[in-house]
């Protein structure tokens, strides 16, 4: 098998079409040497703070909870990346909350969830494979602008990034043609166990590389993105899916185009990896911080409720509730604590007296209430 050293990497080559020319990537499915001491200082680094995550992770009770609200924090910032403009209260609250003209952009962040969560029950029967990532890109596709760009299908047909047409655009990623063989050498070094890889910079140059292929019409970036964490959880780096890079990649968005550019136009994959390192490093310690404060801020829920006196166990099955669903009306609470409507009313009341809930419409009737505390941990 082919060694390559990282600083010694060709991104691939420019090959002349009907009046354009593509990008054919070189494979990457090799023997690879890490011969830069600051990438193998980024990456102890950041194999040390996920590890840390992890661990973390582990030890929180419900963390299940926890899980569903980062899913939703990056479904948004992801589907941003990719224009749309759904915030995070709005990615948390029913459809019939979001107003008729923002709804399109609220599906595309919840088909997100939906591709997540279906995602990592697969992993439990297959592999991280082309399979997978096409099955995944059909829930992300459902039902959404883009709908018609062959959901679940790899392209047959040239694509472009940036401008308006092939005449103009600012990257051509390959030609369709040689599609298959592109994605077939991915998925053989997503799965390699034989040559030595570590981790962290197998999936860094495999979110490169499948972000250079571009394999489907619409929706690469956010498959891109997702086959990360997916590769993650599927290697036994991380017990449950508590790691996002798109807030990182959202916040650096020049940054992150840019280094993932420089790969392709002057081989540099070194920079790449150590911009990804450091996104690692960076979220882990950020999730990590997360976690430690919903752990304090339930624990001041609960001294809080536990002034309600005979009301407390009703309670804590509210707050549990808030947990997984941080904005929410009187009927939810009815019906999900299988309670009648002047007792969730009541309860309600009970728990903006405690300012544990924020009523957000201002109006007597109809009422929207937010865990507000809790949503500003995910906020940003």
């Amino acid at each position: 098998m082919k060694t390559i050293p990282i600083s010694q990497f060709v991104s691939g080559t420019y090959v002349q079409r009907f009046q354009y020319k593509s990008f054919e990537p070189e494979p990457v499915d090799c023997q690879w040497v890490l011969d830069d001491p600051d990438i193998v200082m980024l990456l102890s680094e950041s194999t040390l703070r996920l590890g840390e995550l992890n661990a973390f992770s582990q030890l929180i009770p419900d963390v299940d909870f926890f899980i569903k609200m980062h899913v939703l924090k990056e479904g948004t910032k992801s589907s941003r990346i990719e224009g749309t403009q759904t915030n995070f209260d709005e990615a948390v609250q029913k459809e019939e909350f979001i107003s008729p003209e923002k709804r399109d952009d609220w599906m595309e962040v919840q088909n997100y969830v939906q591709a997540m969560n279906q995602a990592i029950i697969d992993l439990k029967t297959l592999p991280l494979s082309n399979r997978l990532l096409k099955q995944t890109h059909k829930t992300l596709m459902q039902g959404v602008r883009g709908k018609q760009k062959l959901p679940g299908q790899f392209r047959v047909s040239q694509n472009w990034i940036g401008g308006s047409s092939l005449a103009d655009a600012s990257f051509i990623p390959p030609h369709h043609e040689g599609l298959e063989n592109a994605m077939s050498d991915l998925e053989k070094f997503l799965n390699n166990e034989i040559t030595p890889v570590p981790h962290l910079i197998k999936i860094g140059i495999a979110h490169y590389q499948f972000e250079t292929i571009h394999p489907f019409l619409d929706g690469n970036g956010r498959i891109g993105r997702l086959l990360i964490t997916l590769y993650l959880v599927s290697h036994n780096l991380l017990y449950k899916p508590t790691l996002y890079l798109s807030d990182f990649f959202e916040e650096n968005r020049d940054s992150y185009y840019d280094n993932l550019t420089r790969v392709r136009t002057q081989n540099d994959l070194k920079q790449w990896l150590k911009f990804f390192l450091e996104g690692v490093r960076v979220t882990s310690v950020n999730s990590i911080q997360t976690f430690k404060s919903i752990i304090q801020l339930r624990e001041e829920t609960d001294l809080k409720i536990a002034t309600l006196g005979k009301k407390q166990s009703l309670a804590k099955e509210l707050v549990q509730l808030l947990y997984s669903n941080p904005i929410l009306d009187s009927s939810d609470v009815a019906r999900e604590l299988q309670i009648n409507p002047s007792t969730a009313k009541r309860l309600l009341d009970d728990f903006l007296s405690l300012n544990i809930l924020k009523e957000t419409t201002g109006f007597k009737r109809n009422r929207i209430f937010a865990f507000d505390d809790y949503l500003k941990l995910f906020r940003s």
